[in-house]
């Protein structure tokens, strides 16, 4: 039907379709953004409101404390307790604390047993609880504590206990005053706060995790203090005590809510708040109708102006992007000329500004990795060399699990040191400043102390490590950076083998006049699917290994990088198990029987 239409009309028929499909697709998304963002915002709500509940609770908890202790002061003489009559006298007229502390005010003597009481309860007076932990905790830092909730041992009820020390002028523990709030009778919390977080839906709960207690907020239970639910019960009680602190639930009835926490440690409570999805959804339905009519609206005029535009813009637009595209893939950073129509002109200005902020933000990238991993190296290399003298006795004999503390933090340090090399060397790499120093090195040589240099990791690993070359065979090759290749091939063929599995190093003759060096191993090898990355920068992937390997991901890059440096290859294949190959120049044959290795080595490993 198109084709009865002029090519400006079906240019304007495809780009109002097209717009409009893109605008539907932006709506989606924004949709889905903005329920996110109120979801997010929501959740930030709900957190912010348990914590600034927990605070004030707190405040009212230090407020208890700090009166507590300020009395605590007029019940010594500097010398002893006061006498019963004046600490019975000086408990009448503390109106004020009898009103924070409506269960009571108790005094204690040096050795926690109960002297006197402003509200009675039967046993308590010459009752010691010395046994209890705050108690103990007290008499031990002679500090002010809060008990967490406990059953009474005279009333038998919850409660808590808040407790300060009575202390001579030189510091000796003279007594104990406490103060007793029954839990229950009494709220830690305003009604108009409680009332204020319950509000429009909301739910608010107090629990006691420790004790699997409800303190407040569960319906029709009144003040009463109540065993929490069993397990599947309240999915919202099951969500906070599962250690996740915010998050999203669905109810038994199916309602949505978006739940946050707050711990408060003096008690020991979990304050949770939760509200209903509804009140994100509903603003960013809100939102979205708004944001639809105005992005019709939009879309029309952005359709109307393609279609005016579309005509002189399409050639033009085509050259443009072709010079984009070519400036894109050209290493060398070749910029747009700045010509023809203004459009054009401002476009390749444009464009040009972007190519140098692209190129001074990678300078600046590959400059901040050199800088940083250089400050790094110096203290790194000082801590491994304390850690090695440490390790190897230099400061006397460690205990057993000194030493293995040390043995862990000299391993870690030293792979440490070796990621912070691997960034060095790739940036050295990406900026041109490494150099190679190429000789005609004897490859068999290089095997055998390519294996015995990493024989040790094979040993951690259970892997089985050999190497096998031609003693005639020869390689044009800088030798330092050749063993770093081969050490990171086999150092990840080891960590990659299943446990008891082999590991081979080997080299032959190649084509054209190369040599061919080959690392072997018996694992899953690379999945089909990474390949085509497998020599990327920072690239890495799962081969099912039960063992934790991890790194920079650069490893087998930089072995690309020094391989195209020595003027070789490097490629993978899978048969049987994964092969990792290094192919480089072979030696002129006239010298390759007086070739010694740099180190002067000569025989061949087998």
């Amino acid at each position: 039907m198109l084709r009865t239409f002029s090519l400006g009309t079906r240019l304007a028929l495809i780009t109002i379709a097209g717009t409009l499909t893109t605008v539907a697709s932006v709506l989606l998304i924004a949709y889905s953004a903005l329920v996110e963002d109120f979801e997010s915002i929501l959740t930030h709500q709900q957190r912010y409101e348990t914590q600034r509940i927990a605070r004030t609770v707190d405040e009212k908890l230090n407020l208890r404390v700090d009166l507590l202790s300020e009395f605590a002061k007029n019940l010594s003489d500097g010398g002893s307790l006061r006498d019963r009559t004046e600490m019975e006298q000086l408990l009448a007229r503390q109106q004020m604390l009898q009103q924070l502390f409506p269960d009571g005010l108790v005094v204690f003597d040096e050795n926690a047993t109960a002297l006197l009481e402003t509200l009675h309860v039967p046993g308590r007076i010459g009752t010691n609880y010395a046994d209890r932990e705050h108690f103990q905790r007290l008499m031990r830092t002679r500090q002010p504590v809060i008990s967490r909730p406990m059953i009474g041992r005279a009333t038998g009820v919850p409660l808590v206990t808040f407790s300060a020390p009575i202390e001579s002028d030189d510091g000796a523990l003279l007594g104990i005053v406490s103060g007793v709030l029954r839990l229950g009778d009494a709220s830690l919390l305003p009604p108009e706060e409680l009332h204020a977080m319950q509000k429009d839906g909301a739910l608010f709960r107090v629990v006691d995790p420790n004790n699997f207690l409800f303190i407040e907020g569960r319906e029709g239970l009144g003040k009463a203090i109540q065993s929490l639910p069993p397990p599947g019960a309240d999915p919202l009680i099951d969500a906070a005590l599962s250690g996740i602190t915010f998050g999203q639930l669905t109810t038994a009835d199916g309602r949505r809510l978006v739940y946050a926490t707050s711990y408060l440690e003096p008690l020991g409570w979990l304050f949770i708040r939760a509200v209903p999805m509804s009140w994100a959804t509903a603003p960013a339905q809100d939102s979205f109708l708004k944001f639809l009519s105005i992005s019709i609206g939009i879309a029309l005029a952005i359709a109307l102006f393609s279609l005016i535009a579309t005509r002189s813009a399409t050639r033009r637009l085509e050259a443009m992007t072709q010079r984009i595209d070519r400036m894109v893939r050209s290493p060398e950073g070749v910029r747009l000329e700045e010509s023809g129509p203004p459009e054009v002109r401002d476009l390749a200005r444009a464009f040009n500004r972007l190519m140098d902020e692209r190129d001074s933000m990678a300078t600046l990238k590959e400059n901040f990795v050199s800088n940083v991993s250089h400050e790094l190296r110096t203290p790194l290399t000082s801590m491994n060399g304390a850690l090695r003298l440490v390790h190897s006795g230099a400061t006397g004999p460690l205990p057993p699990r000194a030493g293995d503390m040390v043995r862990l933090a000299l391993r870690n340090g030293e792979r440490l040191q070796g990621l912070i090399s691997d960034l060095l060397d790739f940036s050295k790499l990406t900026s041109g400043r490494m150099s190679v120093r190429m000789l005609d090195v004897p490859v068999a040589e290089v095997i055998r102390d390519t294996i015995d240099g990493n024989q040790a990791l094979a040993r951690e690993y259970q892997v089985t490590l050999t190497g096998h070359g031609d003693s005639n065979l020869a390689a044009q090759a800088d030798p330092h950076r050749l063993r770093q290749v081969l050490d990171n091939l086999v150092s990840n063929a080891i960590k990659f083998s299943p446990p008891g599995g082999t590991v081979t190093l080997s080299a032959r003759p190649g084509n054209h006049g190369t040599v061919r060096l080959i690392v072997s191993d018996q694992g899953k090898g690379v999945p089909a699917a990474f390949e085509q990355q497998l020599f990327e920068r920072f690239a890495q992937a799962e081969t099912g290994t039960n063992r934790s390997v991890s790194g920079t991901g650069l490893g087998l890059a930089i072995c690309k990088e020094l391989a195209e440096l020595m003027e070789g290859r490097i490629g993978y294949y899978f048969e049987a198990g994964a092969h990792f190959w290094l192919e480089l120049a072979a030696a002129r044959p006239a010298r390759s029987a007086a070739l010694r290795y740099p180190e002067g080595k000569t025989e061949s490993h087998r």
